[in-house]
């Protein structure tokens, strides 16, 4: 009897306390990863490599071509897309051309596997371990279900670019991929700082989204979304003068297929909106700031600030230099930083106790 009663005294201590501050470093490192994501997602669409992966194969396409046959049969698969045959040209693509831009897919698709692995299986153990706060469990697993979303939309992406006179994916399944993955980015460190708050007040409830921090998120949303759609429809090369574009201050727009597809296709329209509601969502940035400020959160406001300027000087830089690959993929580098940032900024402003 005292035997049983021994083990049955020692079996608890198999499962750990809930661990937040644990738990929180693990997110923010997931949050690290998906910076990287996206960084690479936009050297891929940058170097028009998405497409040329034409299928999603999860487990066997972790490995690329392993043999010159492997690499024809890839290759082959690729001359047959629209890209490939209304955008080559006479003198075609070689092999180590089409090498390359097979290399930034491939990574892209690599690290999201690795980022999956890195969010499910320590996840996993975690709760097997009843480490993680019984109010964090289930939206723990909705952050991992909408890492599963984020892969799912980016075949949709790849697969939009592949059928009939297509030469690029779809601008609105682009935007979708991307600001998946800023809303999972800002969740992950949303959530983090939550398991902080736990940790040093055992008392504290999860942070609400409120106030003013609601309207600044919703403007910046705008903004994002419109630089996605310049991004999918290569709008970012319709002007390289700054602040007027070519000499005017509104481009001429094709209202030709009408009021919708005008404001949602037409290259010189998204241009123009994404460079002057920049300035809206400067100033809404701005005001959160200093409300954050005001709260005691010098970190969180000062982050805004400089990722908020440097955004802004990436983004005229951009345009200036006809859109430099380099430029370009730090300015939606920066803008992720700055999605983090708000996201931070936010948090501070909803804390409960």
């Amino acid at each position: 009897m005292n035997q049983a009663t021994h083990i049955a005294d020692m079996a608890p201590a198999k499962a750990l306390l809930p661990q937040p501050v644990l738990l929180a470093r693990w997110l923010f490192c997931v949050a690290g990863m998906v910076l990287i994501m996206v960084i690479v997602g936009g050297i891929t669409r940058l170097t028009e490599s998405g497409l040329s992966i034409t299928q999603w194969e999860p487990i066997s396409g972790a490995l690329p071509p392993l043999s010159e046959a492997q690499w024809e049969s890839e290759f082959a698969q690729y001359r047959a897309t629209p890209e490939y045959r209304y955008e080559a040209g006479p003198a075609g693509m070689t092999m180590a051309d089409f090498k390359f831009i097979y290399f930034w897919e491939w990574f892209h698709r690599l690290l999201g596997r690795v980022l999956g692995l890195a969010f499910a299986l320590p996840l996993a153990w975690f709760w097997i371990k009843r480490a993680i706060p019984q109010d964090f469990q289930w939206r723990l697993v909705a952050l991992l279900g909408l890492g599963g979303m984020q892969g799912a939309f980016g075949w949709f992406m790849v697969r939009s670019g592949l059928s009939g006179q297509m030469t690029d994916v779809s601008h609105f399944w682009l935007s979708i991929h991307l600001l998946t993955a800023l809303f999972t980015f800002a969740g992950l460190i949303w959530t983090a700082l939550d398991l902080l708050e736990r940790a040093r007040d055992p008392a504290a409830k999860p942070a609400r989204f409120r106030g003013f921090a609601v309207i600044a998120a919703l403007i910046l949303f705008v903004q994002l979304l419109l630089g996605a759609w310049v991004a999918g429809l290569n709008a970012g090369h319709a002007s390289n003068t700054w602040p007027l574009m070519y000499g005017q201050l509104v481009p001429d727009m094709d209202w030709s297929r009408g009021v919708f597809w005008a404001l949602t296709h037409d290259p010189f329209w998204l241009h123009f909106a994404h460079r002057w509601w920049a300035f809206v969502a400067l100033a809404a940035l701005i005001v959160l700031a200093v409300k954050v400020k005001r709260t005691g959160a010098v970190g969180a406001s000062r982050a805004l600030h400089v990722t908020l300027g440097l955004q802004m000087l990436l983004g005229i830089a951009t345009v200036l230099t006809g859109v430099s690959l380099w430029l370009a993929v730090a300015h939606q580098g920066v803008g992720a930083l700055l999605t983090g940032a708000c996201a931070w900024a936010a948090h501070t402003m909803g804390r409960q106790r």
